[in-house]
């Protein structure tokens, strides 16, 4: 049975997506069939794998609304990696549900027959708490949350942690919190100190890995590539690979 990790927070340019991709990357590359489902309308996980995002005949969208799980999934050029598409599309299917009963199981209804298939599932979640992240939470065994190391990037931290509290009361008792990844980390004062503030917090649940700010991990996606495959010597994907064996590490545990 497959591990169902959903990347969330509602604060957007927190590196969420860039983490979704270079994890699933690194599972792949480690030997662990991995699928990741791309769960935000911006469909920025989709160009990350290299995908054209527009004109696609199956999109997370087209799950959503009914169409079988595995009529969307993409095969990508990477090792062990497979995924799930969206678009501009997936921003109607939160009005489209709103009526819908049992909206909140929508994905998760879908995943559970073909979770059998991969021995990890990561799910890009919208930076917001709308349907579609409720839907992705749902689904998903733990959830990691991308902490930008800087103060406002905390402000909304309180607010996620209370919103997954709550899926896990009404909707998924399993749901946990895999880890806090702190991100965009500069060697300033300021970002020394959110670290320490964070781990004074949260204890064990944040990461050892520190993901820094490296131009590598932006000019990655520009390319349709993964840090891993499009810089592997960088801190970047040196970051997101330490990243990886921790997480598997805390799953094998």
């Amino acid at each position: 049975m497959g591990v169902i990790i959903a990347f969330a927070n509602q604060k957007g340019g927190v590196g969420k997506t860039t983490s979704a991709v270079n994890v699933s990357a690194c599972l792949g590359n480690e030997g662990y069939k991995t699928l990741l489902i791309d769960l935000d309308p911006q469909g920025n996980a989709t160009q990350g794998f290299g995908f054209n995002k527009h004109g696609l005949e199956y999109t997370t969208y087209s799950v959503l609304i009914g169409a079988p799980l595995q009529n969307a999934i993409q095969n990508t050029e990477y090792k062990n990696v497979s995924l799930i598409p969206s678009n501009s599309a997936l921003a109607g299917a939160e009005v489209e549900l709103i009526d819908e009963e049992n909206r909140e199981y929508k994905l998760k209804s879908k995943i559970e027959p073909l979770i059998q298939c991969f021995d990890f599932v990561i799910i890009d979640c919208p930076p917001a708490l709308g349907l579609l992240t409720i839907n992705g939470l749902v689904s998903a065994h733990k959830v990691i949350v991308p902490l930008q190391c800087e103060y406002y990037a905390l402000e909304g931290l309180g607010e996620l942690l209370k919103t997954v509290k709550r899926i896990r009361d009404n909707f998924n008792s399993v749901l946990e919190i895999s880890g806090i990844l702190l991100t965009m980390y500069q060697h300033t004062n300021h970002s020394k100190q959110v670290v320490v503030e964070v781990r004074q917090y949260l204890g064990s649940k944040v990461f050892q890995t520190i993901v820094p700010r490296n131009v590598t991990l932006s000019e990655a996606p520009s390319y349709g590539k993964p840090v891993i495959y499009y810089d592997g010597k960088s801190l970047g994907a040196q970051a997101y690979i330490a990243l990886t064996k921790e997480i598997i590490s805390r799953e094998s545990q």
